[in-house]
């Protein structure tokens, strides 16, 4: 199975989450990425490892990354989706600008946008385009209202399909 180094900045070439996954394969929502159990997400300042599976969605067009969380584990919710720039995926490495607006989904249905106090403010202090600004907000409206809605791939079908491709490729590792 393919391993893929994600990594994730902040505007300006700041360095954020790095993470290396599994690629578990491609769908009309695009690459579906697995983080087994114990897998090391790092930042500069902080290190932690998955208390859960993990899968990852990195659409090819779209600017966001979504990350679903089997139950089990401590994550709040079982849905982040962190609002950025269009993924620049290359042999082996995604590459994404975080900025800073995420959507979010409780694990009793609960969804909210976070961090619009954080995007306010850096997208004045880091001088963000106005052209990436009207991105992060047109694509956090967007997705807020496809999870709200229960679009796909915000519902537990196309997450779970590859969740179970997750522990499958986990059984036979």
């Amino acid at each position: 199975m393919d391993e893929v180094r994600v990594a994730f900045g902040k505007w300006g070439g700041r360095p954020h989450w790095e993470y290396d996954a599994r690629l578990l394969g491609r769908d009309e929502h695009g690459a579906w990425l697995g983080l087994p159990v114990g897998t090391e997400i790092s930042r500069p300042d902080n290190a932690f490892r998955t208390s859960e599976p993990q899968v990852v969605l990195v659409p090819e067009d779209r600017g966001f990354v979504a990350t679903f969380y089997a139950p089990g584990g401590v994550s709040y919710c079982d849905l982040y989706v962190d609002i950025s720039t269009v993924p620049v995926v290359t042999a082996g490495r995604v590459d994404v600008v975080d900025l800073d607006l995420d959507v979010v989904r409780s694990w009793d249905g609960e969804v909210w946008v976070d961090d619009e106090d954080e995007f306010a403010d850096h997208r004045v202090r880091f001088g963000y385009p106005g052209d990436v600004v009207d991105l992060a907000v047109s694509t956090c409206e967007e997705v807020r209202r496809a999870v709200l809605a229960g679009v796909e791939p915000f519902t537990g079908n196309a997450p779970n399909r590859w969740l179970e491709a997750l522990r499958t490729a986990m059984m036979g590792s």
